[in-house]
């Protein structure tokens, strides 16, 4: 059994995405956030006391790229990569990593720096600059999915889970309206799936844990 620690709408949501795409059975431990906060008992399971944190037997990981990299090297979730000797492998794998580096990494640090930290620690010069790296790199999307389906292959791969979850982070922080034409009609595309509506109804249904 799978065990996903995850907090909701967190960075957690691209594997419970790609959970449900597997069909798999998996173990949802839904946590208050910031969980090193309120979970204090976590920071045994977790070190780093963030989510997402996925415990397969003896084996614990908590990078969400990794997670997606680890669940589709297993025969469920083959369906969503590009395996290595592909001509898209690189391109796949890429597009996987640029979801978090690229784009989800300043945008997390426009909410810490406009939102998080208390008011009079707020840094609006920083924020904006995290906000105008957040669209020169939507440029870098938009030319891309403007003349393809999906980012990698052909087909939806753990590459899309992992791009538009920084989407919806972006749509969370007011940012819906910078999205170019062929970001948006792809973001509307693959939240239409229905492993991304039961990941929604997961994450609702499950009760906060208490560790």
């Amino acid at each position: 059994m799978l065990d996903l620690y995850h907090c909701k709408d967190a960075r957690s949501f691209r594997c419970l995405w790609l959970l449900e795409e597997m069909g798999a059975t998996y173990n949802l431990i839904k946590l208050d956030y910031p969980p090193k906060e309120t979970s204090p008992k976590y920071l045994e399971i977790n070190p780093a006391g963030t989510v997402p944190c996925l415990v397969d037997g003896e084996t614990t990981l908590f990078e969400s790229g990794a997670i997606l990299e680890y669940l589709t090297a297993t025969d469920a979730g083959a369906a969503f990569a590009v395996r290595p000797g592909h001509p898209e492998y690189g391109n796949w794998l890429n597009w996987v990593h640029f979801g978090e580096a690229s784009l989800t990494v300043p945008l997390a640090a426009l909410f810490r720096f406009a939102h998080r930290l208390p008011p009079e620690q707020r840094q609006p010069g920083a924020a904006a600059d995290c906000r105008a790296q957040f669209i020169e790199k939507l440029a870098v999307l938009e030319r891309t999915l403007a003349h393809r389906e999906y980012l990698a292959d052909g087909r939806f791969t753990s590459a899309d889970i992992s791009v538009a979850y920084a989407l919806m982070l972006a749509r969370a922080l007011g940012l819906e309206g910078e999205f170019p034409p062929a970001v948006s009609a792809w973001l509307e595309r693959v939240c239409a799936r229905p492993a991304f509506a039961a990941a929604r109804a997961a994450q609702k249904a499950a009760p906060l844990a208490t560790l």
